[in-house]
C-alpha cells in the first residue's frame, strides 16, 4: 500500500526568509578548506580572538558553584547594574539599571523590541544597505519596510534630511547603527539627537544598534544614552559579541524606556525564559577594569588592521570611498570590475582561497557593485589577500 506524501505548507513568511548569505560563503570556504585548500577569511564578522581567559574563569567557577539555573527573566541583577556601572565610567551615561534587559544575543533583544511595538502593517525604516537580519525580524512580523538608499555621500548612514525626504505615515521605528554593518561608518551624536527629537515629534521610535560600540577608531566611544536633552522614545540594543569577543556565548542586552520594560519582561518569560546563566557569570568578570584593559589592546590591533588593509588596498589601486571609523569591515565598491559581486566573490574564493562577502548579504542599492572585507584575520594574512585580489582581477 502506498503512502500518501505529506503536503502540509509552511508559513508563507517563514519561506520568504531570505538566506544569510554570508554563512554560505563560510561554510564553501570550510568545505575548500577540508580538501586542503588554504583560505583567508575575510568573510565572517566574528573577531578571531578567542575569548577573555578570565571569562572562561568566571563562567567554571560559577558552574563549580552550582549557579547553573535559570535567572530572572531581565537578567543576573548584578550582571545589569554592572552594565550601569558601564555606562557611567565607559559613555560617562546615566543609565538606570530597571530600563536594561539581558537577552539571548542582541538578535534576541531586537526580536523583543520589534515585537513589542509593532502592529502588523506598521512601517519600519532602515538605511539600504544594512544588516541582513534586520530587515527578516520586519518580515517575520508582518511590518513594512521602508528603505532609503545610501552611499558614501552620506557615509552609508541615514541623516536627519534623508529621514524627513523618505517619511511616511505609518512609520512606527526608525533603524539605525553605529558603528554599521557592513560599512564600518558612524553616525555623528548630533545627528542622532535631532532624528530622535524628529521622531519623538512623530510618535516614532528610534533603535540604535550600538554593537560595534567600542570597536572605534580615531575617537572615543560614545553611546547616544549619554546625551542630553534625549526624548523617550530612544532604545539601543548592544552585545557581548563584538567588542567583548563573546560570540559564542549568545549575550546581549537592550536598554529600553522605563515604560517598554514590563512588556518585553513578559516576552522574554515566554520567547526564551532568560539568556544562559554561565555566559551571564562570564559577562561579569569581562566588564571588570583588567579585563577592559585587555580588550582595548585588541581595540588597537583592529585600528592598526584597519590601517594596514585600507592602505593596502589604496596602493594596489582600489580606490576605497570611505575610511570605516568602526567596527571591523570595509565597503568595497568593485563596479569596474563586475556587475555581479555574489558570482565575483564566489570566483575569487575558487581561484585564489580569499573568502569575502557580496554586497547582496546587506540590501539592494548598488549590491552587485559591492563586497565587504572584514579585517579579522592577522595583518599577515591581509597582505597576501590583497596581493591574491589585485592579481586574480589582473588576469581574469
Amino acid at each position: 500500500m502506498s503512502k500518501t506524501a505529506f503536503q502540509a505548507p509552511v508559513s508563507k513568511v517563514a519561506e520568504a526568509i531570505q538566506p544569510f548569505r554570508v554563512m554560505k560563503i563560510l561554510g564553501e570556504a570550510k568545505a575548500l578548506e577540508a580538501q586542503g585548500k588554504n583560505i583567508i577569511h575575510m568573510e565572517i564578522g566574528e573577531p578571531d580572538f578567542p575569548s577573555l581567559d578570565c571569562v572562561h574563569q568566571a563562567a567554571f567557577e560559577a558552574m563549580q558553584q552550582g549557579l547553573t539555573h535559570y535567572t530572572p527573566t531581565l537578567g543576573l541583577p548584578a550582571l545589569r547594574e554592572k552594565l550601569t556601572d558601564f555606562y557611567q565610567r565607559f559613555y560617562h551615561a546615566e543609565v538606570d539599571t530597571n530600563r536594561i534587559f539581558i537577552t539571548p544575543g542582541s538578535s534576541s533583544a531586537l526580536q523583543l523590541v520589534l515585537t513589542a511595538i509593532l502592529n502588523p502593517g506598521d512601517k519600519v525604516l532602515m538605511t539600504d544597505p544594512a544588516y541582513p537580519c534586520n530587515r527578516q525580524f520586519v518580515n517575520l512580523l508582518y511590518g513594512e519596510l521602508v528603505t532609503v538608499p545610501v552611499d558614501h555621500h552620506s557615509n552609508y548612514q541615514l541623516t536627519l534630511k534623508k529621514l524627513k525626504q523618505h517619511w511616511q505615515e505609518g512609520i512606527k521605528l526608525v533603524m539605525v547603527a553605529s558603528p554599521a554593518n557592513p560599512t564600518g561608518t558612524v553616525i555623528e551624536q548630533s545627528e542622532l539627537v535631532a532624528m530622535a527629537q524628529f521622531l519623538a515629534e512623530n510618535n516614532a521610535y528610534l533603535l540604535v544598534d550600538e554593537i560595534y560600540q567600542g570597536l572605534v577608531y580615531d575617537r572615543p566611544a560614545e553611546s547616544i544614552l549619554a546625551q542630553t536633552g534625549l526624548p523617550e522614545n530612544v532604545i539601543v540594543i548592544n552585545s557581548f559579541s563584538k567588542f567583548f569577543g563573546m560570540t559564542g556565548w549568545r549575550l546581549g542586552w537592550c536598554v529600553a524606556p522605563q515604560k517598554l520594560m514590563p512588556i518585553l519582561d513578559r516576552l522574554g518569560q515566554n520567547l526564551f525564559l532568560a539568556a544562559p546563566t554561565p555566559a551571564q557569570y562570564g559577562a561579569l568578570r569581562v566588564l571588570d577594569d583588567d579585563a577592559l584593559e585587555e580588550l582595548e589592546q585588541r581595540r588597537q590591533i583592529f585600528e592598526k588592521r584597519r590601517n594596514v588593509l585600507f592602505n593596502a588596498m589604496q596602493q594596489a589601486g582600489f580606490k576605497l570611498k570611505t575610511l570605516p571609523q568602526g567596527a571591523f569591515y570595509l565597503y568595497w565598491d568593485v563596479s569596474e570590475w563586475t556587475d555581479d559581486s555574489e558570482a565575483f566573490a564566489a570566483e575569487l574564493l575558487h581561484q585564489t582561497g580569499v573568502a569575502l562577502t557580496p554586497g547582496t548579504d546587506f540590501g539592494d542599492h548598488q549590491a552587485k557593485q559591492h563586497l565587504r572585507l572584514a579585517y579579522t584575520t592577522d595583518e599577515a594574512l591581509l597582505l597576501q589577500a590583497v596581493d591574491k585580489i589585485a592579481h586574480f582581477i589582473q588576469t581574469r
